[in-house]
């Protein structure tokens, strides 16, 4: 096996009710409105030809193999004011 490191940086703009909370395990994921949490992650896409239509997996054991693959991941989030 050899690895393979994937870097994911987001800048979204997001409504000004939404808030950064800190999980029992010291992680850090986004408050929305009414109760509803967020945390981006890495979900894998399919496609049978790169020039077309990616999509979720069909397979939930597809999906499942390359997560099973994900040794570490984090994800940092921050508000930018200006």
């Amino acid at each position: 096996m050899k690895k393979l490191n994937v870097t994911i940086h987001l800048e979204l703009s997001v409504p000004d009710d939404w808030e950064l909370v800190t999980t029992s395990e010291g992680g850090r994921v986004l408050k929305l409105p009414n109760q509803q949490f967020l945390d981006l992650a890495i979900e894998p896409l399919f496609a049978s030809d790169p020039e077309e239509t990616w999509s979720s997996a069909d397979n939930e054991d597809a999906m499942n193999d390359i997560l099973d693959m994900v040794e570490s991941e984090e994800v940092v989030y921050e508000f930018v004011t200006h």
